[in-house]
């Protein structure tokens, strides 16, 4: 089998209809649709059974990496990926990404592009990608889009890599930054794979860094436990002193912007998948 997409889910049923069938309709491959629901009120699991060669696992978990970890255990296919269920696969996307793994196969890691786009589905961006940059991954932001990300399950998940369960809203940076720090390949495909899309109650947009609600705040300064700890581990630390630490990553955040905005300038321009019948 070529492929396993693991699709988390917690009442979304009103997004997970349009990333099952961007998954079904995918042509020229052979893959599995594995919905690890964390135990849904609304009606996702009478969606899901509109797709009769979707797996529905229905229990409680103990959050996003959880559920995805029980996904990664029940992968069969070569190639891993995880869709969330407000997320799409682009037309033609899995049959590119095969393409592109019989033309590399050094690579653990294979990434591509995506597209913004609205609640509604309206294209809002494409978002033009660049080599590996662990620099940027650590120092700046988590840039390599889960959503169009894929693992080689031989030398990634039957190793034993797993997500970390502690972290909530940078799982993917710090597994990105994990296999790095084990010497996998990483090789990025300049084609736009999947649409991301923006509605207002996604985890990675979900916080106001002016806010002065309590609740607000909370949930910004776990995402910022989460970059901090990330460098910590992986990046750049010369001080015992966690405040003289704070000075260095604000000039190394602002460094590895600087490398995100140089990359892309000379990256390859992005393209549609070659069987895609979208146009932005």
């Amino acid at each position: 089998m070529d492929f396993t997409v693991i699709t988390p889910n917690l009442n979304y049923g009103r997004y997970l209809g349009e990333c099952l069938k961007s998954v079904a309709s995918q042509e020229g491959v052979t893959f599995e649709h594995l919905v690890m629901d964390g135990g849904s009120i609304d009606d996702s699991e009478k969606v899901t059974s509109g797709f009769p060669g979707v797996i529905w696992v229905s229990e409680r978990d103990g959050g996003m990496s959880e559920a995805i970890n029980k996904g990664f255990c029940r992968a069969k296919g070569d190639w891993v990926m995880w869709l969330n269920a407000d997320d799409c696969l682009k037309p033609g996307a899995l049959a590119e990404v095969l393409a592109f793994v019989r033309q590399h196969p050094e690579a653990d890691i294979i990434y591509g592009a995506f597209d913004f786009v609205s609640a509604t589905g309206k294209l809002i961006r494409r978002v033009k990608m660049f080599r590996w940059s662990p620099f940027v991954n650590i120092h700046h932001c988590c840039y390599v889009p889960s959503t169009a990300c894929f693992l080689r399950r031989a030398t990634t998940l039957l190793e034993g890599v797993l997500l970390h369960s502690g972290f909530r809203y940078l799982m993917d940076g710090e597994l990105y930054a994990r296999l790095h720090s084990t010497g996998k390949t990483f090789c990025y495909l300049p084609v736009s794979l999947a649409d991301f899309r923006i509605h207002g109650c996604n985890l990675s947009f979900s916080t106001d860094s002016k806010s002065r609600a309590m609740d607000q705040v909370l949930k910004a300064e776990r995402h910022h436990v989460e970059s901090r700890a990330i460098r910590r581990v992986y990046g750049i630390t010369w001080f015992s002193d966690p405040y003289l630490n704070g000075l260095i990553d604000g000039i190394l955040y602002l460094a590895a912007r600087a490398w995100k905005i140089f990359s892309k300038i000379f990256a390859p321009p992005v393209r549609l998948p070659r069987s895609s019948t979208r146009t932005p």
